[in-house]
């Protein structure tokens, strides 16, 4: 069990553009994203577009091959780093939207309970576009601190601005937790070349009826993910790419990206109360995350120094990828006014060879006590206690409709948009046609 002091949490998110990452340069990046005076004891990596939309849809083995690369950065940036080993605790995945959980090995023991969610944000609540994520249950002395992360992807363009406000409503009315399978889970681990033992014993069965959705009273909250949120309403035009930000050192330079982080979408959303409701995010000192141009992409491949910004044309650069989390409340805050949440670095790492997107990381520095429950009349304007939107009472059938919708969609997919479903279909078309010309070849009784 962890004793008094903080759990270091490192939250990664990226929007991995339906390709295989390069574990030499992920794993590379993220060992450099690790605080200098501690490594984290938890790694959790939210990820968008992380395959194609045909592995994604069908899941299973399909995706497994794309998660592999992430472990193989993750025990990359521990080895590079030299000191710490991470357990993969859980993946799941809502379409092309998943999450996954590192623990260290010095901590893994903590891990006591985990129910996870899932929900669909896109074309008839598939997962194109989704949310999905882990609540969990951490031992710390006699208490267990819950703990919910979630990764997130909403609707994309400029103009979408009520939609990705729209898929916030629908992530607090359908994303909903529930315990995780321990035999499935550990059937999964084993595959995995994970212990059904180690598994049973880290995914330990939480018997808590109660429906519970992203707001809980007695959980810290995180959230990362492509949220889409742009810094303008509309498209860019010709003209307008002259005012797109270069590396400037001074913030009256009219290139320093400052001028176009005051047109952000979300921070004013969220300072309007529309979407986001009552999550912090760190000040924003890095450049906007999307949208970088094919030439950028194969110079960081390259491992070519980016002395010039080289976006695409036809996107505003934005800061789409970010972290936000839910600070301690006011009755934890009331026993001790030392109680808080601390921002070690929010950064964007380097741009990848295999995507548009720069990945970003958040460090935080949790305080190791368990939430209490508030008591009567505490903490009434916290949304743990009053949630901005109600739980759909159909989350659950909505889901199950969708998903069987996403397989559908996910074959079809794979029969005509993978080399191997083309494969399949040749041979079909194939056999028929022998099997139609033997039948015409034979003599007529």
């Amino acid at each position: 069990m962890a004793s008094t002091g903080n759990l270091n949490i490192l939250t990664v998110t990226f929007n991995c553009g339906r390709q295989f990452i390069r574990p030499e340069i992920f794993g590379r990046h993220l060992c450099n994203a690790f605080p200098d005076s501690h490594s984290p004891d938890i790694i959790v990596l939210c990820l968008q577009e992380v395959a194609p939309i045909a592995y994604s849809f069908l899941g299973g083995s399909y995706i497994v091959p794309y998660f592999v690369l992430f472990h193989n950065a993750v025990a990359l940036a521990a080895k590079l780093r030299g000191e710490v080993c991470y357990e993969h605790v859980i993946t799941r995945n809502v379409g092309m939207t998943a999450c996954m959980l590192f623990v260290s090995q010095e901590h893994r023991g903590c891990v006591q309970w985990i129910e996870t969610a899932a929900v669909g944000l896109g074309v008839h609540e598939m997962g194109n576009k989704g949310a999905v994520g882990f609540r969990l249950g951490y031992a710390v002395a006699e208490e267990v601190m819950e703990l919910t992360l979630v990764a997130i992807h909403l609707a994309p363009m400029e103009d979408a601005l009520n939609r990705r406000n729209e898929d916030w409503v629908n992530i607090v009315r359908g994303l909903v937790f529930t315990p995780v399978d321990n035999h499935k889970e550990a059937r999964a681990s084993q595959r995995d070349n994970t212990s059904a033992e180690e598994s049973e014993t880290l995914l330990a069965n939480h018997q808590d009826k109660k429906t519970k959705g992203i707001y809980t009273p007695t959980s810290h909250l995180f959230l990362a993910g492509d949220l889409n949120y742009r810094t303008s309403d509309t498209a860019p035009l010709p003209s307008d790419t002259l005012a797109y930000p270069q590396p400037a050192s001074s913030p009256t330079d009219p290139h320093h990206y400052c001028h176009l982080l005051g047109n952000d979408q979300l921070s004013r959303e969220r300072k309007a109360g529309r979407a986001f409701h009552g999550l912090t995010e760190a000040p924003i000192t890095f450049p906007p995350t999307y949208k970088y141009s094919k030439k950028a992409q194969l110079r960081a491949g390259s491992n070519a120094s980016m002395t010039k910004w080289e976006w695409a044309k036809h996107r505003w650069p934005s800061w789409c990828d970010r972290i936000l989390w839910l600070d301690c409340p006011v009755w934890m805050k009331t026993e001790s006014s030392s109680t808080r949440i601390e921002v070690g670095k929010y950064d964007a790492l380097p741009l990848n060879p295999t995507s548009d997107h720069r990945p970003v990381v958040l460090g935080l520095r949790v305080p190791l006590k368990a939430i209490p429950a508030p008591k009567d009349g505490e903490g009434e304007d916290d949304p743990r206690m009053n949630p901005p939107f109600a739980i759909d009472p159909k989350w659950r059938e909505r889901r199950t409709t969708a998903r069987m919708k996403e397989v559908l969609v996910g074959l079809f997919a794979y029969l005509l948009l993978t080399w191997e479903g083309l494969v399949i279909l040749l041979a079909l078309v194939v056999g028929a046609f022998v099997g139609w010309a033997i039948v015409r070849s034979m003599p007529e009784f």
